[in-house]
């Protein structure tokens, strides 16, 4: 299992913004995070699934 930072995040999106990335986690467009200390990391399973999902809509 990987986990993603959230620059790594930024950049598997495109280079998308930090607000719409929160945005898109509040609507439940992408996963909430994880909390390992004091970080927030998505897994990129997870990630890959819901564009995966997108995608195909």
């Amino acid at each position: 299992m990987r986990y993603l930072s959230f620059r790594d995040l930024q950049a598997k999106l495109g280079g998308r913004g930090r607000t719409t990335i929160y945005r898109d986690v509040d609507l439940g467009r992408l996963p909430k995070p994880v909390k390992i200390g004091s970080r927030l990391y998505w897994n990129e399973a997870d990630i890959d699934a819901t564009l995966q999902a997108r995608a195909e809509e």
